[in-house]
């Protein structure tokens, strides 16, 4: 459904707002001249922004040092960065440097079928799991790879920029589910807003965990390779469509304080 057909009440009622990053924080890969002010506007609204991103603990860590934001989990829900920089990991992950080496013979054992896959540049400040770009990869190679890495007891996503070998069941919601209960208990899932723009973003989509899920317009590329769609769907597409939701979310916010 459009944008349009969010339901006022909803919108009255939100507190949080849990977003992707790339693709629907950004433009052309960049955050604009107005994204930080986007930010500060919703703060003053009293709506909190947690950054929900695929991209690793080193990049969280310095978005969250620079953004006036609420938090980051990173990695797909591996991880989750505190203001004040503490961090959490969020999946069970006995060793770390095993678990990295594990990754790492994952993915060159996928290599040999696909050895023109490149390691994200992104992917020396990673713990939970291990990325390479998306590239040119069709459908049947995505499928192919998710299915490679099933079998060797692996989980798989991608999004519009990196490829992920991860550990089973972890994935966006999950982290977010955990973060909402440990440090935001005074939130009730209707006051919690979950935006994103790839399949890697999927998990926040589904009805049964967020009710109320935004897409921003790229989103319909994936549409067709996708269980869960988000609720709604904004006219633009990326950052554009953000502002779309936080301008529809502040003027909701005005009328209310002006009752």
């Amino acid at each position: 459904m459009s944008l349009l057909n969010l339901n006022q009440a909803d919108l009255s009622d939100i507190r949080l707002i849990a977003s992707d990053v790339d693709g629907t924080l950004t433009l052309n890969g960049k955050f604009s001249s107005d994204f930080i002010s986007t930010l500060l506007d919703l703060q003053s609204a009293g709506i909190k922004v947690l950054l929900v991103t695929g991209r690793s603990a080193g990049w969280g860590s310095a978005l969250m040092n620079y953004l006036p934001v609420d938090g980051a989990i990173a990695e797909n829900g591996g991880l989750f960065l505190h203001p004040n920089g503490q961090q959490d990991l969020l999946s069970s992950i006995p060793n770390i440097s095993r678990h990295r080496i594990l990754l790492e013979n994952a993915f060159h054992y996928i290599k040999q079928k696909f050895p023109h896959l490149q390691t994200s540049t992104d992917n020396q400040f990673r713990i939970t799991d291990w990325t390479f770009d998306v590239n040119d990869l069709s459908t049947d190679d995505i499928q192919a790879i998710s299915s490679q890495c099933q079998q060797m007891g692996w989980s798989f996503t991608y999004s519009n920029v990196q490829c992920h070998i991860k550990p089973p069941h972890q994935d966006k919601a999950t982290g977010l589910d955990a973060v909402l209960k440990n440090h935001f208990p005074e939130l009730n899932s209707q006051q919690v807003l979950t935006i994103g723009d790839s399949p890697n973003d999927e998990a926040m989509f589904d009805p049964a965990k967020f009710s109320i899920s935004v897409g921003v317009a790229n989103i319909r590329h994936y549409q067709n390779k996708m269980l869960h769609l988000p609720k709604y769907i904004t006219h633009a597409s990326e950052f554009a469509g953000f502002l779309e939701l936080v301008t529809l979310l502040l003027k909701n916010s005005v009328a209310d304080d002006s009752m």
